[in-house]
């Protein structure tokens, strides 16, 4: 697509919208107030590690074929459809339901937010970015997902201290629960009204929109996307990068277990983590147009390597509450830098671009498995472990997989290193 035919900037807004509403419910509702959802759901980490890995699971089946799915179809339509379907559920998790009813529900989302969503965002974003903005586009795109996920957070934590009665501290359970379902159903409109917008205004001339659809995808073309290096490569930094996100939940927890903050302190704080996704993924997208994507993609596994071992190695501790906050900095730094960047290098990576959503769906499948295994994973180092000592396992477990991810890093961009 040539630059005078580029997708408009509101194009790229109701993407950053969409892409965060999806994950609301699913995943930033309990990233901020991780341990009320704990508490008003009867759950423990592990249970909730396993709520994950029932998303995960139905999530990587859901690649594969919604890969191929993104290909047939406009963007719009299957978006608008993934954030209406997903509200839908808003309504069962405000009822509260049981540990089975909440795993089914887990699946339900798996489905909703992958198989008709994820890689038609992706698609649509590389297309905004055309050949020249891809770290722009993709880096816009996960720092706006920040702020919006910020913001759903803090009018989050708004209505439930408003919906409190009583005082935080002494909050009953059934207090706890009214105030969190008011949460629940205000994200749940919120996120049927988006699907409306994309629906409404999300729209491709229609020359482009004709030439990033193909009718049918063969089996030479699924060989041609899975013989490309760039393909395998990403499946790795994807998974460790992921790996690294996934454990950006526990920071709310950390706060509560080790910081020794209450439930409102802790979610400000998940909030917090929120607030700098924004600023690093506008500013490394920013940077990496204007020299190599491949390059501030090691750097930011080198960052996220070394913010780990300041949580591993126990240095923080309740009275260290300025080095608490300048060590989720630096994790954050690295963690949401590396996100922002792993699509981003599937230009300089020549993957065919009306081949995105194959090539997403593949690399997804591997590279998305943390959604099974980390949950459960965090949950059982938390739960043996119980107060610090588990918080460094689990921060141990980020500090090899940043490791690992940078060293595929490196090797993409060495392979990478000239364009084509």
């Amino acid at each position: 697509m040539s630059e005078n035919q580029k997708a408009p900037w509101y194009y790229l807004f109701l993407l950053i919208l969409a892409g965060e509403s999806v994950f609301i419910l699913p995943f930033v509702l309990a990233r901020v107030f991780r341990p009320t959802v704990l508490e008003v759901f009867g759950l423990d980490n592990v249970q909730l590690g396993f709520c994950f890995s029932v998303y995960g699971i139905v999530a990587l089946v859901s690649y594969l074929f919604g890969g191929p799915l993104a290909d047939k179809f406009p963007p719009r339509k299957l978006i608008a459809v993934a954030l209406w379907m997903t509200a839908l559920g808003g309504l069962v998790y405000a009822t509260f339901p049981s540990y089975l009813v909440l795993k089914v529900l887990y699946g339900y989302w798996g489905f909703t937010t992958i198989f008709l969503f994820w890689a038609a965002m992706i698609k649509a974003t590389r297309v905004w970015g055309g050949e020249s903005s891809q770290g722009k586009a993709f880096g816009f795109l996960d720092g706006g997902r920040g702020l919006v996920g910020a913001l759903f957070g803090a009018m989050g934590v708004l209505i439930f201290s408003i919906f409190i009665t009583a005082e935080i501290a002494e909050a009953t359970i059934a207090e706890s629960r009214e105030a969190f379902r008011y949460v629940i159903l205000i994200s749940s409109a919120i996120v049927v009204l988006v699907g409306i917008f994309v629906w409404s205004f999300m729209r491709l001339d229609k020359t482009v929109e004709e030439s990033i659809i193909l009718d049918r995808i063969t089996v030479s073309q699924l060989r041609e996307v899975l013989r490309l290096p760039a393909v395998g490569l990403l499946m790795v930094i994807i998974l460790c990068a992921y790996v690294g996100y996934k454990i950006t939940d526990v920071f709310s927890l950390y706060a509560q277990d080790v910081m020794l903050y209450d439930q409102v302190k802790s979610a400000q704080v998940g909030t917090f983590l929120l607030f700098i996704r924004p600023v690093i993924g506008v500013g490394i997208g920013i940077l990496a147009d204007r020299s190599q994507t491949t390059y501030w993609l090691v750097v930011s596994f080198t960052i996220s390597f070394f913010g780990a071992l300041l949580f591993a190695t126990g240095i923080i501790s309740s009275s260290a509450t300025a080095l608490f906050f300048l060590s989720i900095l630096v994790v954050a730094t690295g963690v949401y830098a590396a996100r922002s960047l792993y699509f981003a290098v599937m230009e300089r990576g020549r993957i065919p671009l009306v081949l995105t959503g194959t090539a997403v769906g593949l690399i997804s499948l591997v590279g998305y498995t943390p959604d099974i295994f980390a949950g459960p994973a965090m949950g059982y180092l938390l739960e043996n472990s119980p107060g610090a000592v588990g918080h460094q396992h689990v921060f141990w477990m980020l500090a090899v997989f940043s490791f690992i991810g940078g060293i595929a890093a490196w090797f993409y961009f060495r392979l990478y290193r000239k364009k084509a």
